[in-house]
Formats: structure tokens, C-alpha cells, sequence
């Protein structure tokens, strides 16, 4: 991992940190690039980002919860050469770079040494793949956003120290919009913002500023915050009820609907990730006790908290939805690696371990993707494949249509979300199954609890009217394939 390297302490150097840091973040996340089933969600990202291209309209024609900005950011990746798959990955991968060289940066300012800095960097690249963040998940991009907004907060106590309150103020600005960035991404980051915006006023009034000014510049930098979304608002309700109405209720209604997950997967997906992060966690309590600067250790302090709490709005807890703490923790991590030798070794066993647990127990499936693909790409010129249970990339990889808006597999197929999409899942399984796809995929055992009514349905039309094409191993289980008896 490059932890415990010795770095010269009184000589840091931004440039060289960054260099190192990419490096770093391609030599870990290379062997991933051209795996087009890293991850469930990121494969539908770009299904949705690609369909953009072709006039697709999120929530209408595409439904999902996440909002417009990540889709967009996707459709602007497909724009660079190939198939989408390795550009977003290389793209990630630069994202997940400079985000730990922000956070380098950042332990600096709490008082870490060079070495304690970049091996908070490091470490960020390092654990983002042990979080299912090794490919494109949405906070691989999002952290960078909210990294910067949390080094300019960082710098407060020395703007005040200095009465910089025209710095203040334009470094409010800017970690707002950040923020506001990040909002559309996934809109859990509002509460970091909240927090960058709090103690940016809080810092302005300890410059000097006048209370009417503090209040001036704090709904500025509300206004700059929301900018962003207010913009999406506005364009979808510029199309008309039907689709401003599609928008609102994936975005902001839809999440309130979803039903709960077993409380037995909700402890073990805690007790998960908690260990996963325990190594730095005690750096984190050790930073806190030691107190190098006792001003910025308590805004990153006050940054994890808010992280803390956007981790558990929705309730889900998926290790991946940790992947946000990363950056708070890594920068309160840093004085301690940087001052303790048995803290960066720690870390480095602590990472070798869990690189050996994590390639043993997450199979790289991409050739039974591929396939998968080739069985769809086939049978396309005799309708759309659906793909019930499994990866909605193989759409994109087979080049098919797509039979229904919720091509995201869990949204028809799994209990969780019955009742939470609007609609009347089971009965969208049976329209699309009247219009006979030609390919259906499922999986033996799903990777939640069934829809029972939806299931059957597929059950049902599988045993009467498909045969078994094709069987491919997927993250433990078999991806079925049944193609229509009437086709070769």
C-alpha cells in the first residue's frame, strides 16, 4: 500500500502528493476497468446516461431515485471513445484520485505531517473498493465536491484569525455550489453543505462582519446551494405535469414509500462496514484526543457528524453508502498516521487483510456478462429481452430496447420495493411479458427477498413458453437465461 514509506516531513509538495496519488489509484483500481458488473447501480447509471444520448427522459422513459445531475454526468462520459464502460471507470478512478489528494490537503490543515497526509489519501483510494466503491458508485464522485467544500471550511479559524471576511465570504460561496454539485449527484450530501454553510457564517460573524451582512451572505450561499437543483426543477416542470410529476415523485416522494429490510441484515451490514473502518476510526479518536489544532480539528469533527447523519437518512445502510464518511474520516485520520509509525502499519495490515478477504469473496463476473449479452444480442431483431433479475447493463451491452421504464431489476422484482415505485409492479411484469420478449433473465436466488407476485409471473411464463439458454455465475448464484421455444 505504500503506508509506512518514510516521506520527508518538512518537505511537502502538492504536485509530487497528486502524482503519487494517481498513480496509486490506478495501480488499485486497474484490474477493474472493462468490468461491466462491478456493481448493480453504476451498470444502470450509464444504461440511463446512454439512452440520454438518444432523448431519453429520467423518471419518464428511465425511473430511478437518483437525481438528474448523475445521469448527466454519465451521459457526458459515454461522449468519450468506446462503449461507456472503461471511460467511466478511468474517469472514477481520476475522481477518487484527487479526492485524496483534497484530503491530503485537508490533514495538513488540522496539523498532519507529509507522510500522515498522503497516507490519509491513500488510504481513501485504498478502502473506497473494500465499500463496493471500486468502480463508479455515486459518491466516487460526489466526495470530490464535497472534499473541496470541507478544505475551504477547513481554512476558516485562519481567515478569521486574519478578519478575511471578503475570503470568507467567496470561500463560502464556493463550497455552497460545491455542494450544490454533490446535491445532484445524491441528495443525501445537503446535510455536509448545511454544515459548510453554518460555520462559514459562524467564522464570517467571528471576522467582524455585521450580523445584517452575515445574513446577506448566508442566503447567498443558500441560493448558490440550490442553484443547481433549482435548475433541474425548473426545466422538468418547463415539460409539462406528466413529466415535472414523474420527477417528483421518484425524487423526493418515492424513498418514503420503500419498505424496511430485516433488522437481523441491518446489523450485520453495520457490523460490516464498522469493521471494515475500525482501523481508522481508533486514528480518528486518537487525532481527536491529541488535538494538533484544536479549531479545525473540531469543524472536521463537526464534517463527520453530518456525514454520520446523511449515512443513516435513508436507512438502508449498504456498505456503500458509508463510501461519504471516507473523506471525513481520512482527513481526521491524518495526524495520527502522520505521528504514529504503528498507526500506518496498522493500516497497511488492515488494508492487505481485507484486499485478500475482498478478492476471495468478490468474483469478477464480467465473462458471464458478456455471455449473458451475446444470448440477448442474438434474439434482438425479435423484440426487447427483459431483464427481470440481474444486470440491467446487459441492455446496454447487447444494444437491445428496453421493454419498460423500470429496467433497474430490484424495482419490479424484489419485496422491498413493492408499492414504493407508483405503480402496480406485478401488473407491469405481466404487461411486458404479453408482449413475448425473447429473452428473459433472472437469477436462481435473488438478491432480496422476492415480489412473490411478480416472481410467479416470470415463473409461470418461463415454464411455458422458454427454454433454458444459458446459466452464468454471478456474485454467488446463476444468472439465468430462457430464450422463447419458438426462436433457435
Amino acid at each position: 500500500m505504500g503506508l509506512p514509506l518514510r516521506i520527508d516531513r518538512a518537505d511537502w509538495r502538492p504536485g509530487i502528493a497528486l502524482t503519487l496519488l494517481l498513480a496509486i489509484a490506478f495501480a488499485v483500481r486497474a484490474h477493474d476497468f472493462g468490468n461491466p458488473v462491478i456493481h448493480v447501480d453504476e451498470q444502470y447509471y450509464l444504461l440511463v446516461g446512454d439512452r440520454l444520448l438518444g432523448g431519453a427522459i429520467p423518471y419518464l422513459d428511465l425511473w430511478d431515485r437518483k437525481p438528474p445531475g448523475l445521469f448527466l454526468l454519465f451521459a457526458a462520459m459515454r461522449l468519450l471513445p468506446g462503449d461507456g464502460i472503461i471511460a467511466y471507470q478511468v474517469t472514477a478512478t481520476l475522481f477518487a484520485a484527487v479526492t485524496g489528494w483534497l484530503i491530503a490537503l485537508g490533514g495538513r490543515r488540522l496539523g498532519a505531517t507529509a507522510v500522515g497526509a498522503v497516507a490519509a489519501g491513500v488510504a481513501y483510494i485504498v478502502w473506497l473498493s473494500f465499500l463496493s466503491g471500486r468502480g463508479g458508485q455515486s459518491p466516487v464522485f460526489y466526495n470530490l465536491f464535497m472534499a473541496g467544500g470541507g478544505l475551504l471550511t477547513l481554512g476558516l479559524p485562519a481567515r478569521a484569525a486574519a478578519g478575511d471576511r471578503r475570503g470568507i465570504v467567496i470561500s463560502g460561496a464556493v463550497a455552497c455550489l460545491l455542494a450544490g454539485l454533490a446535491i445532484q449527484v445524491k441528495y443525501t450530501p445537503v446535510v455536509e453543505g448545511a454544515m459548510f454553510g453554518l460555520a462559514h457564517l459562524w467564522y464570517l460573524y467571528r471576522a467582524g462582519a455585521r450580523p445584517v451582512w452575515v445574513a446577506v451572505a448566508g442566503l447567498a450561499w443558500m441560493a448558490l446551494g440550490s442553484l443547481p437543483t433549482l435548475t433541474i426543477v425548473v426545466w422538468y416542470w418547463s415539460q409539462g405535469p406528466a413529466v415535472f410529476d414523474a420527477f417528483w415523485f421518484a425524487n423526493f416522494t418515492s424513498v418514503t414509500l420503500r419498505r424496511g429490510y430485516p433488522m437481523a441484515k441491518i446489523v450485520a451490514r453495520l457490523v460490516g462496514t464498522g469493521a471494515q473502518l475500525s482501523v481508522l476510526a481508533i486514528c480518528v479518536v486518537a487525532s481527536l484526543r491529541a488535538r494538533p489544532r484544536a479549531a479545525e480539528t473540531r469543524l472536521a469533527f463537526l464534517w463527520l457528524i453530518a456525514a454520520l447523519i446523511a449515512f443513516a437518512m435513508i436507512g438502508a445502510f449498504f456498505d456503500h453508502y458509508a463510501l461519504p464518511l471516507l473523506v471525513p474520516i481520512a482527513v481526521l485520520a491524518a495526524p495520527t498516521l502522520g505521528r504514529l509509525a504503528i498507526a500506518r502499519w496498522a493500516l497497511a495490515a488492515a488494508a492487505a487483510i481485507l484486499a485478500v478477504l475482498h478478492l476471495a469473496n468478490d468474483p469478477d463476473d464480467r465473462t458471464s456478462a458478456y455471455g449473458a449479452a451475446r444470448i440477448l444480442a442474438a434474439h434482438r431483431g425479435a423484440g426487447c429481452p427483459y431483464v427481470f433479475a440481474g444486470d440491467s447493463i446487459l441492455y446496454h451491452l447487447a444494444r437491445t430496447c428496453i421493454p419498460t421504464p423500470y429496467a433497474f431489476p430490484s424495482t419490479l422484482a424484489y419485496e422491498p420495493e413493492r408499492g414504493a415505485v407508483g405503480i402496480d409492479e406485478a401488473a407491469e411484469v405481466a404487461r411486458i411479458l404479453a408482449t413475448r420478449p425473447p429473452v428473459i433473465v433472472t437469477f436462481d436466488v435473488p438478491l432480496a427477498p422476492w415480489n412473490l407476485r411478480s416472481q410467479a409471473l416470470v415463473t409461470v411464463a418461463t415454464a411455458a413458453d422458454y427454454r433454458l439458454a444459458g446459466r452464468f455465475p454471478r456474485e454467488g448464484r446463476m444468472l439465468l437465461v430462457y430464450v422463447r421455444r419458438d426462436l433457435p
